[in-house]
């Protein structure tokens, strides 16, 4: 499976990363939010997202909300236009050009978050009661890209220093 991804800055990489420390987490991937899914993103898709995405800023996000569910413990981000515009950029290019996109990330069904913990129910809600309440984080984008989950290698699309601020 391929995602699309945001690696955000040093001071918010080191915050999630404390976070992971005090429950115990491990990932095998940077702390990152995720746009998108699907098994696969070929090449022609990533250079048409390299495009899209030359003309779009991508937004800092405010890691705000710790949320669980009974197998996972997540950084909830604060929801505005700004980044919604960014994830239905995506997808206007990803439409019709990939296969078996997760329907999680769809728009309209997309809770943007960085994950902290996968676990058993037991795991998770003593990490939420570890980690509660949390402090906001401001993650500045530091860069996009896709990742393939199967092994590891990260293929980047833009760095944040090409972003207008």
């Amino acid at each position: 499976m391929h995602a699309l991804v945001v690696f955000f800055d040093a001071e918010a990489e080191q915050a999630v990363r404390s976070l992971w420390r005090r429950i115990g987490a491990r990932s095998e991937l940077p702390p990152h939010l995720t746009y998108a899914a699907a098994g696969a993103i070929g090449p022609k898709v990533r250079a048409e997202l390299r495009d899209e995405l030359s003309r779009l800023w991508v937004p800092d996000v405010w890691l705000h909300t710790l949320s669980a569910t009974e197998n996972a413990l997540q950084l909830g981000a604060v929801v505005d236009a700004e980044l919604l515009a960014v994830h239905s950029a995506v997808h206007d290019v990803l439409a019709g050009r990939v296969k078996h996109p997760n329907a999680q990330h769809l728009p309209g069904n997309w809770v943007p978050h960085c994950p902290l913990l996968t676990g058993e129910d037991a795991e998770v809600k003593a990490a939420f009661a570890e980690l509660h309440p949390i402090t906001p984080i401001r993650a500045k984008t530091r860069e996009m890209a896709i990742v393939d989950t199967q092994t590891g290698s990260i293929d980047p699309l833009r760095n944040a220093s090409t972003a207008p601020r």
